[in-house]
């Protein structure tokens, strides 16, 4: 089993971010993670633009990845998103890299963009580590 399969069988129990929004989780390595979210009219709110809140979701659940596989348990403590820019292409791609990860805590950057390469958002997140 590769690591990508081996992530995506451990995350099918995140229901709602692989289920519901159909997030797919792409590449995953120590603290890195690559996901994408196939745009559907689901994702759309009444402007017709893709809603904040399902920008959001590809990247928390991007960094939920790239920090509990095969890693002490984490958890969010604080995010900040800045929206950069409108999606154009049919998918997002959200990629995660670390900024610090410290024995307690750790801080990391998601970026997103569409898959025409228009930057749609960055997150920062933090994180504290439970175990």
């Amino acid at each position: 089993m590769t690591d990508v399969e081996e992530a995506r069988a451990y995350f099918s129990n995140d229901k709602f971010a692989m289920k519901t929004t159909g997030i797919q989780i792409d590449d995953v390595k120590p603290l890195y993670a690559k996901c994408s979210l196939k745009i559907t009219d689901a994702h759309k709110n009444a402007a017709g633009a893709v809603m904040g809140g399902a920008i959001f979701t590809l990247a928390d659940f991007t960094f939920a990845v790239a920090v509990n596989f095969r890693q002490v348990i984490t958890v969010t403590t604080t995010s900040s998103m800045y929206f950069v820019g409108p999606t154009k292409g049919d998918t997002l791609i959200a990629e995660c890299t670390p900024i610090k990860d410290g024995r307690r805590t750790c801080f990391c950057e998601v970026s997103v963009c569409d898959n025409l390469g228009n930057p749609v958002a960055k997150v920062v997140f933090s994180g504290t580590h439970l175990g």
